[in-house]
């Protein structure tokens, strides 16, 4: 028989959210998520994370703790970003299911239900779908371009990679570490670990407080992060597959061209002032060299795995074990 602490816990509930100078928010936020989740009958709590605000957010937040029993609040030191705040709300959810929502009051509370549901059908991730955008056309544009380059770097094809309402199993978000901008890629970090995701439409409002903070340049370093999280997810275990294969490419690319002057010059042409034997030793030098890096990569990655016991090597991508 399972004890009363793990009942709670197996049908608890935590709502992280991330919020950054939205005092006149709050408020309504935890009003709109109690009228979601109490017709569910599951104990839930509600953890605010204070991204460093400049406002009377974390007052209005110690309101709201004073007065509710479902409400913890957590306060950065200051502005670290998004990731940063989601791993601190991550660290402090006691619940079996975890769900990210903005503070903007974009993101419709009564859409929780539902992902809820549809987690329920099997899957470890339910991502929110804005299909009806409230946003300028512009922000629109680009979220389109950069959903479309996303899915076909990373091989998860989502219409909306960056939606701040998402539902998890507790053990997908405890198992991720994510900073900078890592966490628009939460989804891909988890689908490269081999947990199911879903996606579903939800409804999307027109921002109603404070502006956004969004612009074309988190678009940029969110295309960079994009190439960390496809080199780290494919390649961490593997880096000689990326480095050597690299270097083999132009060192053979390197050695055909020495090859083909070597019989120009077995032919009597002269070659030393050809820019084309510069390039072959060149490619054929920078070959060597990623090939090298490759090597030194796996050696490194060798030793953390030494590092690493048995048991967690073994228990890393179990999924389930039936005694």
């Amino acid at each position: 028989m399972p004890s009363a602490e793990d009942v709670v816990r197996e049908s608890s509930i935590s709502v992280v959210i991330p919020v950054h100078d939205e005092e006149r928010s709050v408020a309504l936020l935890l009003d709109e998520i109690r009228s979601a989740l109490e017709p569910l009958d599951r104990t839930w709590e509600a953890i605010f994370v204070d991204d460093g605000s400049i406002d009377g957010t974390i007052a209005a937040l110690t309101r709201l703790h004073a007065h509710n029993d479902e409400v913890q609040v957590v306060r950065l030191r200051r502005n670290f970003g998004k990731s940063a705040a989601l791993m601190a709300g991550f660290a402090q959810a006691s619940g079996e299911i975890v769900v990210t929502i903005d503070g903007d009051l974009q993101d419709d509370p009564a859409e929780i239900p539902r992902l809820l549901a549809k987690l329920d059908e099997g899957f470890d991730l339910v991502s929110g779908w804005k299909k009806e955008r409230r946003d300028p056309w512009r922000r629109r544009v680009l979220s389109r371009i950069f959903n479309v380059v996303a899915g076909r770097m990373s091989g998860l094809r989502l219409h909306d990679m960056n939606c701040g309402l998402k539902a998890y199993r507790a053990e997908v978000v405890h198992g991720l570490r994510i900073y900078g901008e890592l966490h628009r890629f939460l989804p891909v970090l988890a689908h490269y670990r081999g947990y199911r995701i879903a996606e579903i439409p939800v409804n999307h409002r027109p921002r109603s407080h404070g502006r956004s903070r969004y612009g074309v340049e988190r678009y940029v370093r969110g295309f960079l992060d994009l190439l960390s999280v496809s080199f780290i997810s494919r390649y961490r275990q593997r880096p000689l597959h990326l480095f050597g294969g690299l270097g083999l490419v132009l060192g053979l690319a390197g050695f055909g061209i020495l090859v083909y002057l070597t019989v120009l010059k077995a032919l009597g042409e002269s070659i030393g002032e050809r820019p084309l034997l510069i390039l072959g030793v060149l490619l054929v030098v920078v070959g060597m060299q990623f090939f090298s890096l490759g090597l030194l990569s796996e050696m490194v990655t060798s030793q953390h795995e030494e590092r690493a016991g048995d048991r967690e090597r073994a228990e890393r991508h179990v999924e389930e074990i039936l005694r």
